[in-house]
């Protein structure tokens, strides 16, 4: 399949895909010369045709009722696996259940009205992954009491069998009771047959104790989940928020195997780091850092922040990190840095800032697949509005045209992914969710599948 038939054909569906509801979030120098040079770029098309917006037809396909299909509407049941944190951690135990309200058997919940001791206020933070058995796995924390960082959740997934034409149950992968602060998502990964995901605890000073990482595993495509392991030790007792998005197996050298997660620290102990496994994900250490400048010291405007953060791998085999600027260090844009040892190391000179990636300080979606690099975000230098979808024929150095508008409203947080390429077939997918709304960007979480090739 040639590149030409991509654009040209780019196809969008918001249908029965997917959303959740609930109620209403030293300077560093550009390098003169990578170390190794990509290999040459794809060919854009010579006259390719612009696509700028979703065409009404293709929001409302036969079957499909506009707009899309709630994901999680609090109140509902949801199959708690295991309750955390576990007993080696302590947490506030849960306020007691009023009389009358819904309970269940050992290890299973239900979520109860909004805002009240068991339900959800707020989904934020989704995020999507692709199973080994080829069904879709979505996640997202379900914020208790307050759209607000802080504050008790859940972390709520769902899997779909078909693509997002329908759901299965909503299943919790982890709650933490009543906790002051609680936990964060976070990142999800596929390792072989597993399917990682991969939270903070404790990431804001809310008094509910010392941070904490943990890696949960599910050998049935996220049906069920183990208990977590604790990789406190490992990034060294220090706030390591993971993502928000997905770990990335190395598919070429150096390091080919390599599991690369991204993390961030938090106000004045803020940068990001990575976090490697060689081993499929048993055993982990830490990777390159790139801390905030100055590092333990109170934020101020311009200041060089790197914070929430999407690793993927291009074509030559490096590492490239997609960044939130947090406190818009040049420009009002999105930060980049690069690795060239697997992730051993993230040199300050090698990051790069992109203008034309305007952003309003969020959490961004970048994923590699079909031999393009798309970028998913709020495209406004101010405001979280108008989620845009971009894509790049040149390894993310330049990006085609204005890209396709996903939603004109106000948008949040989104992350992407897609089948293997041994499953994608002449009609390769991605799928991209995100937070979007008619008044807030929290209001509901979506899920659209695109065409790259221009068949649904």
């Amino acid at each position: 399949m040639g590149p030409g038939r991509l654009l040209p054909g780019l196809l969008l569906a918001i249908g029965a895909a997917a959303r959740w509801a609930a109620t209403p979030e030293t300077t560093p120098k550009a390098p003169s010369e990578p170390p190794s040079p990509l290999p040459p770029p794809i060919k854009a098309p010579s006259t390719p045709a612009p696509v700028t917006s979703v065409p009404p037809d293709l929001l409302d396909p036969p079957g499909c009722p506009l707009g899309p299909q709630d994901l999680w509407d609090p109140p509902v049941p949801l199959q708690t696996p295991f309750q955390y944190p576990p007993p080696a951690l302590s947490a506030p135990p849960d306020p007691p259940v009023p009389p009358g309200a819904p309970t269940g058997g050992a290890g299973a919940a239900a979520v109860g009205e909004r805002g009240g001791a068991r339900g959800v206020h707020t989904f934020r933070v989704p995020l999507v992954a692709v199973t080994p058995g080829g069904a879709l796995l979505a996640c997202a924390e379900g914020r208790k009491r307050s759209a607000a960082d802080v504050g008790a959740k859940v972390i709520a997934c769902r899997r779909s069998p078909d693509g997002g034409a329908t759901w299965g149950p909503t299943r919790v992968a982890a709650d933490d009771g009543s906790a002051g602060d609680g936990l964060s998502l976070g990142a999800l990964a596929v390792a072989g047959e597993e399917v990682l995901l991969l939270f903070a605890r404790c990431a804001h000073p809310a008094g509910c104790g010392p941070p904490s990482t943990h890696l949960l595993r599910s050998r049935d495509g996220g049906r069920s989940w183990g208990p977590p392991q604790n990789l406190s030790g490992v990034v060294g007792n220090e706030v390591f928020a993971p993502g928000p998005g997905y770990g990335t197996q190395k598919q070429r050298a150096p390091g080919q195997g390599r599991l690369v997660f991204c993390g961030h620290g938090t106000l004045e102990r803020d940068g990001v780091s990575l976090l490697l496994s060689d081993d499929g994900g048993r055993r982990w250490r830490r990777g390159g850092a790139l801390p905030a400048i100055p590092f333990g010291a109170p934020r101020h405007p311009r200041d060089f922040t790197p914070d929430e953060c999407q690793p993927y791998e291009l074509p030559d085999g490096s590492i490239a990190v997609n960044i939130r600027n947090q406190n818009a260090y040049r420009c009002r844009c999105r930060m980049v840095a690069r690795s060239w040892d697997g992730g051993e190391t993230l040199p300050p000179a090698a990051v790069t800032f992109d203008p034309a990636l305007v952003d309003p300080v969020v959490a961004a979606g970048v994923l590699v697949t079909g031999g393009l690099v798309f970028f998913s975000n709020p495209a406004h230098e101010s405001q979280r509005v108008n989620l845009t979808l971009r894509w790049s024929f040149t390894n993310g150095t330049t990006w085609w045209g204005r890209g396709l508008q996903v939603w004109a409203g106000p948008s949040g947080y989104s992350s992407m992914a897609a089948p293997p390429p041994s499953a994608q077939g002449d009609a390769p997918l991605l799928y991209l969710i995100y937070e979007k709304g008619r008044s807030l960007s929290t209001e509901t979480v979506s899920l659209a599948t695109i065409s790259i090739a221009g068949d649904l």
